[in-house]
């Protein structure tokens, strides 16, 4: 048996590597690694074979093959094959990657999208592990998956990046869970930064940039004041030196006036040129201090290496972002839920698994993303909303819970009060009939109002 392994991105890749190295990759004659670069502009991002320690973490694998560099110039989220396509495709990739008649197990990410899916099903009769690393695997399956997909996932593998919260992906179809301990992920990012050239000074702030902007979730500008405020962060904790690392996808340009910025507040701006994970720079540097909005990398930081962190603009990116069910929605609740709230991970909860503070919020937002896939929520949702939605109203929106009809009423958006026919029947014919009619419209409203 042959186990192909897809990874999209550097942190799934040192996920990956912590997954192997803890004996929970599929027992198999052969492991291969399958890169598929999730980059929107590949063109203008390094590589996942270019990125730095990759010959470390895919020694863990008995060969890499390039799923990206195959399907170019198609990127991989983009290929998408027809169903009389399939049986086609499945050749090239037998042939192409040496695989023989074997038969094999197939370990995706994002199963809901491509190019999981594309791989799923190209290899109809491949079993189907998930790997998932970041905060969104405690939210709900984005997608309803078609059932020849259902069938096939047996088990997913998690990172335990909130200690002790289970995951919610893939909840309905009650798979195998295998969970990453921290320590395991810790021990890949310290080889990482062991081999890291990176002369990083003491004591200073870590601040992550995010791509909202190019998400279309806040404007240029909106995301500099985000931006601004977490220097403000940083100048109120006492630290003069602030490391700077952008988002991967976010635009080279988005630095400059957040270096001018950091002068005039008295702060030694220093921005971060490297490919190295937050996490490694973190591993390597120390920082006293990391500062984000919803980053993963608030979550790695504090539970995994051990950094004090800060959170920015949480409420207001949760009264921002739409849709409701956006995926984003789930990571950002749980930040905002640790970090600014400071509700106690569910490992530290007085409460069973799953009945903690923290569990029970993501349940109920969980439901309000996806009602009506989720319908087994919908009384443990009401039951927290009922008790609880005072003090967790920001993770919630009025529309929403007057929509699903939710607990509590007093919070209800007012519903508006329709005309009857006759007045709307007579408004039709204002226009119609001049003077007269508008005579016989201000009749009926005289009429209502008695």
């Amino acid at each position: 048996m042959i186990a192909l392994v897809e990874a999209s991105s550097y942190f799934q890749l040192v996920s990956l590597a912590g997954m192997a190295d803890a004996g929970m990759l599929p027992a198999a004659d052969e492991r291969i690694l399958v890169l598929a670069n999730g980059s929107q502009v590949p063109e203008l991002t390094t590589a996942l074979q270019d990125c730095p320690g990759f010959e470390q973490l895919a020694a863990r694998f008995d060969r890499v093959v390039d799923y990206a560099q195959l399907m170019a110039p198609r990127r991989p989220a983009q290929f998408n094959p027809r169903e009389d396509e399939l049986h086609i495709f499945e050749r090239l990739l037998r042939e192409t990657w040496s695989l023989g008649d074997e038969p094999l197990v197939l370990v995706l990410e994002s199963i809901q999208v491509n190019p999981s899916q594309a791989l799923a099903r190209i290899f109809f009769d491949a079993e189907i592990w998930v790997h998932s690393d970041g905060l969104m695997s405690y939210g709900p399956t984005r997608s309803k998956l078609s059932m020849p997909l259902r069938q096939r996932i047996t088990r997913t593998l998690h990172v335990d990046l909130v200690p002790g919260l289970e995951p919610a992906l893939l909840a309905e179809l009650n798979p195998l869970r295998e969970v990453l301990p921290a320590p395991a992920l810790a021990k890949v990012f310290e080889e990482l930064a062991a081999g890291a050239q990176l002369q990083l000074p003491p004591d200073a702030a870590l601040v992550l940039g995010q791509y909202l902007g190019s998400l279309g979730l806040l404007d240029a500008e909106e995301e500099f004041e985000l931006h601004l405020q977490m220097l403000r962060e940083v100048d109120q904790a006492g630290i003069s030196t602030v490391l700077f690392k952008a988002h991967p996808s976010a635009s080279p340009t988005a630095a400059i006036r957040l270096a001018q910025a950091a002068a005039d507040l008295g702060i030694d701006f220093q921005l971060l040129r490297t490919d190295h994970l937050a996490e490694t720079v973190i591993a390597l540097a120390r920082p006293k201090l990391v500062v984000s909005c919803f980053s993963t990398g608030l979550a790695t930081a504090r539970y995994i290496l051990d950094t004090e962190v800060t959170a920015v603009g949480t409420g207001m990116m949760l009264q921002a972002l739409a849709p409701y069910e956006n995926s984003n929605r789930i990571p950002l609740s749980i930040i905002h839920a640790l970090f600014v709230q400071e509700i106690p991970v569910p490992v530290d909860s007085e409460h069973p698994a799953g009945q903690d503070a923290l569990s029970q919020l993501l349940t109920a937002v969980s439901y309000c993303m996806q009602a009506a896939r989720l319908p087994q929520l919908r009384e443990p949702a009401a039951a927290f909303l009922a008790e609880h939605y005072a003090e967790y109203s920001a993770h919630f929106k009025r529309r929403r819970i007057t929509k699903l009809e939710l607990p509590p009423l007093w919070a209800h958006l007012p519903a508006r009060r329709s005309l009857p026919s006759k007045v709307r029947g007579a408004s039709r014919h204002v226009l119609r009939r001049g003077s007269k009619g508008l005579d016989s419209l201000s009749k009926s409203l005289s009429r209502l109002a008695q």
